[in-house]
């Protein structure tokens, strides 16, 4: 049996890969960052040497049996409650998915750390970023389908019915709204300007590309629209 102080290498391997995963999702300033990622690693290696090794003693002792690998599938079952917590769902939007697939990654890669795995573990988090960092450039390269999602940032008078009129334009060139927001001074400046109101709003529409384009053409047109801006939605699961 090794000295309790060598374990401490299988925990300690965990802790540094944990953090590499950690930094990627901080740097993505997403909502479980470096310290979640580091914990998460930390205690499934954690728990996972007990498993593998925290039983030896009582297993020299004739008569006993000890299943010690129940420890580490209860790691894989409880880790599922701190990703579910991670996922959100608004309307048609989930959030956090790839974040919540990333602690459960990260467990993994700490009970392979704590089991001795000292090039599986390392392997999984060299994978880990090349997914993560190379999937989003491929993605926006390939050839998307004839239905996108974009946000239309939009400023307008208020108070003379311009609101309609911007709805019943997108309605009419096909487009449909996922969402509606209003928001306060989006294009960075001010919204009093000679006495007059300005609102702006964001709009999430989902359509053909060339529906978009048609519709920003006729936004412009519609009397009391000051601004419009067109950006893609990207993927917010993570």
């Amino acid at each position: 049996m090794q000295p309790e102080s060598y374990y401490l290498i299988h925990i300690g391997l965990a802790v540094v890969l944990s953090m590499v995963i950690g930094l990627e999702r901080e740097f993505h300033q997403k909502s479980a960052g470096l310290r979640t990622h580091t914990l998460v690693g930390m205690g499934a290696a954690l728990f996972m040497v007990i498993s593998k090794y925290g039983f030896d003693d009582t297993l020299r002792l004739a008569g006993y049996s000890v299943d010690g690998s129940r420890v580490a599938a209860q790691v894989v079952s409880g880790i599922g409650f701190i990703g579910a917590g991670l996922i959100f769902v608004r309307r048609d939007t989930v959030r956090g998915l790839t974040t919540a697939a990333s602690v459960w990654l990260v467990a993994a890669v700490g009970m392979a750390a704590g089991a001795g795995m000292f090039v599986v573990a390392p392997g999984v988090v060299v994978a880990y970023l090349l997914v993560t960092m190379g999937i989003g450039p491929l993605t926006r390269r390939m050839p998307h389908s004839r239905t996108s999602r974009r946000a239309l940032m939009i400023r307008y008078v208020d108070g003379q019915g311009v609101l309609r009129h911007i709805i019943m334009t997108i309605a009419e060139h096909g487009l449909k709204v996922s969402d509606l927001e209003m928001r306060t001074d989006l294009f960075g400046r001010g919204s009093g300007e000679q006495g007059i109101r300005h609102q702006d709003i964001v709009l999430k529409l989902t359509g053909s590309p060339r529906a978009v384009e048609n519709s920003v053409i006729s936004l412009n047109l519609v009397k009391g629209v000051e601004m419009i801006s067109v950006t893609d939605i990207e993927d917010k699961a993570g």
